[in-house]
């Protein structure tokens, strides 16, 4: 969404963007993440979180003005739900809407709601191209909106249902020529420089071909919270205005 904004030499255009993260995971300073992201896409307890994180980072996220997320997953903590799993659409529809359910009670008990839905890990890549691994996750998550990679079946039937669609690109990640994510366990899959991590954030941002409503930095990296400081700045200095996806207009 565009604005306009004053500076020195005048009236310059601006589009605001949203900044993303995982939290809730254990494995990083959350609190940290919380003062710099505008989205928390919250663990829901199936590959990492906790009842007292997930109410810790709602309590935070409120006191903030971050917007929170259901984080969902597979059944797979040991692998931090990273692992395709063959999982009946029935019990997938269950998973999920045990996840949000036990989200929006802590995200309640914080004064906030539950804002989105985006699936975690081998699940979020699954639902790219598996339209009945797609409609479990849709089935299972009532009318939250979804926050998505672009050009996926998810965010088409999610769109074809009614639903608010946003997407979002990976500055941290490397693509594939057709928009996917390149596997993890492949070279290029990741990127860990924040300087080149900033860069593809203000280039995700201005794409014209491929527009996201948010970008993401993986809350599980080595230096999430370095990186996460280096792209909210990048995109500042770009003159993006940042604030949650949610608050503005679906596509």
């Amino acid at each position: 969404m565009g604005t306009l904004e004053r500076r020195d030499n005048g009236w310059v255009a601006t589009r605001t963007i949203d900044l993303n993260a995982d939290l809730g995971e254990e494995v990083t300073d959350d609190d940290a993440l919380l003062a710099v992201v505008t989205s928390a896409n919250v663990a829901c307890g199936f590959h990492a979180g906790t009842d007292a994180t997930m109410r810790r980072v709602c309590e935070e996220a409120a006191l903030r003005g971050v917007a929170i997320g259901a984080q969902v997953s597979y059944a797979d903590r040991e692998y931090f739900g990273r692992r395709r799993l063959e999982v009946s659409s029935g019990v997938l529809r269950g998973q999920v809407a045990e996840q949000v359910g036990v989200l929006v009670e802590h995200a309640a008990a914080a004064g906030i709601r539950v804002a989105y839905l985006k699936p975690h890990g081998a699940l979020y890549n699954r639902v790219v191209d598996d339209e009945e691994q797609a409609q479990a996750v849709l089935d299972g998550s009532g009318a939250l909106p979804v926050l998505g990679l672009p050009g996926g079946v998810f965010v088409r039937m999610a769109a074809a249902a009614g639903r608010q669609v946003f997407l979002e690109g990976f500055p941290d990640r490397g693509y594939t020529e057709d928009g996917r994510l390149v596997s993890r366990d492949s070279p290029g899959a990741l990127v860990t420089d924040g300087e080149h991590i900033a860069r593809n954030a203000v280039a995700l941002a201005a794409a014209v071909d491929r527009v996201v409503d948010s970008v993401c930095v993986h809350g599980d990296a080595a230096d999430a919270v370095g990186h996460a400081i280096a792209v909210r700045r990048a995109l500042e200095a770009a003159g993006h205005l940042l604030a949650p996806f949610s608050s503005l207009p679906a596509r």
